[in-house]
């Protein structure tokens, strides 16, 4: 796994996008699986996250956690291309002089024994249940004894992250290459191999790939993390590798799932900035969705939602409960107000949310019900909401509105007596139809 800071923010910063406490949830669930390794990469540049390493290093204190520190390696690609990551030789910190500040926070740390081929050198605290180590590709290379060999997601096998030179096995196959065509081509490759990269400052940053191009899942297959040794060289092995390899390359969607494309957010541009999506090749059709969400009321203000709402002249009692109840009778009808409300948002729902469409909103059905739990110690209102249009995208985000507006006006007309203990949630799209994505219902 890959996490490059502690801070929230940074990470923002680092990747363009949310996501910091999904990575960490995800290390949790490493960590409590029954992996033989969890290894954690952080790509280490000076003055955005140098100062955390310490952070980091305490993370391997009780946990099966090795940490890899990574000199940031130049991988602009195009000099105009978003793609890069901007490399600048003096935001690069040897490995060397990470390892002096550790030293000093952790004097008795000692060398630990490294795999072979591997590309990280390893380090101990005495105590510690995890390891940390470094890669150090630009300050103290480890050419000599590297084995990796990659086949990109186009087909070409690349024998160094450094190296722009590429063969391509994908042009080969589908030319009808044999499997012993295929090996020599490979072994072509390897051999042609330097003995070692170039220096940071000479390394060709222009026509190499960027590293977000290069590898990327080929197969339908575990990952490796999940196989056996004996799996992996099964897998690895060319009776197994050259048949799948060829598939691929020759009728890359003959099979689900055969590639696989980076995520992305539809809503950002090529540069990361926030963008409409452009939908005017679409065409219009017949699209619904219905999103639902509740919100948990005390027993007071359930019983208010579900009595009559006249209100009676008479002595003013000093009961603050009785007080908070007429004050929100008078209010009136809570859920018709909450109903009229969600329907406005619905069609507000593009003034709300600043890249949505304007599209004509053919109906609008909202309800709300009030729910007692089977303990009659919980109490809920739950709403509903589902929209219908004759568009060019879907009506998904106008029924979550609709809902979360309806919901958020209920919590208005009962907080004199809701007070603290009203909480709003589940609110999810529960079913949608029509468009591209075709249709979908949630279990709920």
């Amino acid at each position: 796994m890959t996490l490059d800071t502690m801070d929230p923010f940074k990470f923002e910063l680092i990747t363009r996008r949310r996501g910091h406490e999904a990575v960490l949830k995800a290390l949790n669930i490493a960590l409590k699986s029954n992996l033989e390794s969890v290894k954690l990469n952080v790509v280490v540049i000076k003055g955005l996250n140098d100062g955390e390493i310490i952070d980091f290093v305490e993370m391997t204190k009780h946990d099966r956690l090795s940490v890899r520190f990574i000199e940031f390696m130049p991988f602009t690609g195009n000099v105009t291309s978003f793609l890069g990551n901007k490399w600048d030789s003096k935001k690069m910190v040897p490995s060397s002089t990470l390892l002096e500040r550790l030293t000093l926070r952790y004097p008795t740390l000692y060398r630990a024994p490294d795999e072979l081929n591997d590309t990280a050198r390893s380090w101990r605290i005495p105590g510690y249940t995890g390891s940390f180590g470094f890669i150090s590709s630009m300050s103290d290379h480890f050419c000599s004894s590297c084995n990796r060999l990659r086949v990109t997601a186009d087909g070409q096998i690349k024998v160094c992250l450094f190296d722009a030179k590429e063969l391509s096995l994908r042009d080969e196959l589908r030319r009808g290459a044999s499997d012993e065509e295929l090996l020599q081509i490979i072994g072509r490759a390897v051999f042609g191999k330097k003995a070692k990269h170039a220096g940071m400052e000479d390394i060709d940053v222009v026509t190499n790939r960027p590293m977000i191009l290069i590898g990327g899942p080929l197969f339908d297959r575990p990952p490796i993390a999940y196989m056996s040794r004996n799996s992996v060289k099964d897998f690895l092995h060319p009776n197994s590798f050259l048949p799948r390899l060829r598939t691929a390359m020759i009728n890359p969607r003959a099979s689900s799932g055969a590639i696989h494309t980076l995520p992305s957010l539809t809503h950002l541009d090529a540069e990361g900035r926030a963008s409409m999506v452009d939908i005017s090749d679409k065409n219009p059709t017949k699209r619904t969705a219905t999103a639902s969400g509740r919100i948990y009321v005390p027993r007071v203000a359930y019983e208010l939602v579900t009595s009559s709402y006249l209100v009676k002249d008479g002595p003013t009692s000093n009961n603050i409960e009785s007080q908070s109840a007429i004050k929100a009778r008078r209010k009136g009808d809570a859920l018709t107000v909450a109903q009229l409300a969600a329907i406005m948002g619905a069609k507000k729902t593009s003034d709300l949310i600043p890249l949505c469409h304007s599209i004509p909103l053919a109906k609008v059905a909202v309800s709300l019900t009030p729910t007692a739990g089977e303990d009659r110690e919980t109490y809920f209102i739950q709403c509903e909401a589902t929209v219908s249009t004759e568009g060019k995208t879907g009506v998904e985000m106008e029924a979550l509105t609709a809902v979360s507006v309806g919901l958020l006006t209920v919590w208005d007309m009962l907080k004199a007596v809701g007070g603290r203990e009203m909480e709003i949630g589940k609110i999810v799209v529960t079913q949608k139809s029509g468009g591209r994505s075709g249709d979908f219902t949630r279990d709920l």
